[in-house]
């Protein structure tokens, strides 16, 4: 079957690096890794990228907590009593 193939003239194709990625090996818990196989078909996506916007959230500051009315209260109550010892 090898005589049926001429590669005499043939050249290799340019590889093409991904841009900005880094190809590494990783060993993740089977359970891990099944969890994500499993969301990435249900939202129809590949598990690598799953995992790829996972780390990217815990890369993310956290997100402060919203400010509510009685944290707001809270606040303005310490800082009125505080400016009243100042100037009592």
């Amino acid at each position: 079957m090898r005589n049926d193939y001429d590669f005499t003239e043939g050249k290799r194709g340019a590889v093409v690096p991904a841009s900005g990625k880094s190809r590494i090996t990783i060993m993740l818990d089977d359970d891990v890794l099944a969890f994500f196989r499993e969301q990435a078909e249900a939202q129809g996506i590949g598990y690598q990228t799953l995992i790829n916007a996972e780390l990217r959230k815990a890369m993310q500051p956290p997100k402060s907590s919203p400010l509510t009315v009685a944290s707001l209260r809270k606040v303005l109550k310490e800082e009125l009593a505080a400016l009243r010892t100042i100037t009592a």
